[in-house]
């Protein structure tokens, strides 16, 4: 016997509440609730997939537990095996969000095609005459990738039940719907119910689950926020649909490191793993022009050399400009009052643009004194050496700071060809006789600019 009743659930934490509230109790978003029809069943979700009810759970001291290393595949895709944390983890359920168009389908029926294991691509958007045009376009050929088009969640468990996979992708988690829940697909209680059957049927299978995700217009992934905590990883894929350029970026991971990310770039067969980000994202120039450096980040474990570029102009219409593009504009307004207060640069009446070439969007601190030089650089309209590479954060004061992983920023640079690097002479441990390059040792901007200006 089951009854169908009303409630309100919050679409940022998942709170329920039994009527509708202007803000929420829980995590306190203002207008958050939505009104759901939910399903009361005596038939518990227990029973689509998993042990019976009536098991005994036991407690164990954590003294005693075993300690092992959980087994990975390594998969054939290396930008995916670094964010992943060395491979995909056995039973672990991966979310993967993104945009509409940006290219989150192909990348993992491209991983499944590649694959010499069995995979089973469940799609609830597409035909499968779609997917195999997708195939053919990629133009890999697997006897081990099977394809089937289910959005009911107790008809694919039934299925695994027969002819369980070693790898299981959804596409995507918002189509898939619960018998059991009487909210159309998509709605927080049928997300919150699939993701948890699915969670339970990997944890017990031991097969690993990716799952796709809508984002809403914030950017966000829709549904929940309680479903990013119940994955054991949440990977974005991100990227400018003018550029061809993509980014796979982890927003948490329980088996690895949260700070990885992995570049691809989208072409008419697929999405190609770039190996040497840097060497794509500097771009080859016939002459010096002023307001370019070349400063060096780091993503996780991993230096990447990239353009920024600057324009600084007189402000025409009395109210200066401050435009930024893959950089924080925020930071970018503290390092000019910085330069105009520290240093006397009278930037305050100046039109300002930034950009970081190749549609990049860095968070690294590191990237202060490429800013600020390329900057300088375009004020005085003086081309800088392209030649010199720069890293290093700037402190409110004016003082360049030092950065992390400086080791590996000035190997990559000197991978790449260049002559000399400008760092805070408050990095410690650096061997300067294990490196080809010079390295320009600074402790303030005042310094900077006299090196580079005279």
């Amino acid at each position: 016997m089951s009854k169908a009743v009303v409630k309100f659930f919050c679409k940022n934490c998942g709170h329920v509440a039994p009527k509708w509230l202007g803000k929420c109790p829980s995590c306190e978003a203002w207008n958050s609730f939505t009104e759901e029809i939910v399903q009361k069943s005596t038939t518990s979700t227990k029973q689509l997939w998993g042990k019976s009810n009536g098991q005994k759970s036991e407690a164990i001291k954590i003294q005693e537990i075993v300690e092992g290393e959980e087994q990975r595949f390594i998969l054939t895709d290396n930008e995916l095996n670094r964010v992943l944390g060395g491979g995909l983890v056995s039973g672990s359920i991966t979310l993967i969000g993104g945009e509409p168009g940006i290219g989150k389908s192909t990348l993992l029926l491209q991983l499944a095609l590649q694959l010499k294991r069995k995979v089973l691509y469940v799609s609830g958007e597409e035909s499968e005459t779609q997917l195999k045009m997708r195939a053919e376009r990629i133009g890999i050929i697997n006897d081990e990738c099977y394809v089937i088009c289910e959005t009911s969640l107790g008809n694919l468990l039934s299925y695994l039940k027969s002819d369980t996979p070693e790898i299981l992708i959804i596409d995507s988690v918002q189509t898939m719907s619960s018998d059991l829940i009487e909210s159309p697909p998509g709605s927080i209680s049928q997300i919150k119910e699939c993701t948890a059957e699915l969670l339970r049927f990997a944890k017990e299978s031991n097969v690993p689950v990716f799952l796709i995700g809508h984002i809403n217009k914030d950017g966000n992934i829709a549904g929940p926020k309680v479903l990013e905590h119940m994955v054991d990883t949440v990977l974005q894929f991100e990227g400018d649909r003018h550029y061809n350029y993509r980014i796979l970026r982890t927003l948490k991971n329980r088996f690895g490191s949260a700070s990885e990310i992995g570049i691809y770039e989208m072409k008419g067969n697929g999405l190609r793993e770039i190996e040497n980000p840097s060497e794509i994202l500097i771009s080859e120039r016939e002459e010096l022009l002023s307001g370019i450096t070349i400063s060096c980040a780091v993503e996780g474990i991993r230096p990447i050399l990239l353009e920024t570029q600057a324009l600084v102009s007189s402000a025409v219409y009395g109210t200066p400009q401050r435009t930024s593009n893959g950089f924080d504009l925020r930071r970018l307004s503290m390092l000019l009052a910085v330069l105009e207060k520290r240093c006397g640069f009278q930037l305050g009446v100046k039109d300002v643009f930034i950009n970081i070439a190749g549609g990049m969007k860095l968070e690294d601190p590191g990237l202060d004194l490429g800013i600020v030089a390329s900057i300088l650089s375009s004020y005085q309209n003086i081309a800088i050496d392209s030649s010199i590479a720069f890293s290093g954060e700037i402190g409110l004061s004016g003082e360049v700071r030092a950065v992390s992983r400086i080791e590996q920023r000035i190997s990559e640079a000197e991978k790449l060809g260049f002559k000399e690097m400008m760092i805070s002479k408050y990095n410690k441990g650096i061997d300067s006789h294990r490196t080809n390059i010079k390295l320009i040792q600074i402790g303030k901007i005042e310094e900077a600019f006299e090196y580079l200006f005279g």
